[in-house]
């Protein structure tokens, strides 16, 4: 999502951690270099790998699988982010790379909004896109962030590294 001009607030966190970090190189890196080694000695070279080498077709086809399952990770970990934008028209919010387009969110049904501190795990069940009974949360990382309380009892929980402007910025737009 780009920066709208009438944008009363705009944050875009990457989606990043010293433990995703650490997945998205042993996972993605691991898996990619493992693979292509061994699709590389077997299918190429004629060398078995292993013990008790898997048979050249599965190889390709665990190989290539894993390969790309790698590829996704890393891409996942470097261009994964929450784009976050408020305007006078309502909260839009975006998590790259499983969003295409921003969802938007009205604010005419918000009855509260509030900067907290929060516990990713234990309120939401960690980070990411999370649902719950009469709640729903998008956070990248960190502990902080704004929680909007609608009319039907529900609530939406936005992480932020800048929640006090967040939250200034929606209680503009909020009756």
């Amino acid at each position: 999502m780009a920066r709208s001009s009438d944008a009363a607030f705009y944050e875009e966190q990457p989606l990043r951690g010293n433990k995703l970090f650490f997945l998205a190189l042993v996972g993605g890196v691991g898996t990619i270099g493992f693979f292509a080694y061994a699709m590389y000695k077997q299918l190429l070279l004629g060398e078995p790998v292993g013990d008790r080498p898997m048979g050249d077709t599965l190889l390709m086809v665990f190989g290539t699988f894993y390969i790309l399952l790698g590829a996704l990770l890393l891409y996942m970990y470097f261009a994964g982010r929450l784009e976050t934008e408020v305007r006078s028209d309502g909260l839009y919010i975006r998590f790259i790379p499983f969003h295409f387009k921003s969802s938007h969110i009205p604010l005419d049904g918000v009855t509260e909004c509030e900067a907290l501190t929060y516990r990713p795990i234990r309120d939401y069940g960690g980070w990411g896109i999370r649902r719950g009974v009469g709640k729903k949360a998008y956070n990248v990382s960190g502990n902080e962030g704004v929680e909007l309380r609608f009319e039907d009892g529900s609530k939406l929980l936005i992480g932020s590294k800048k929640s006090r402007q967040l939250a200034a910025a929606l209680e503009s737009f909020v009756r």
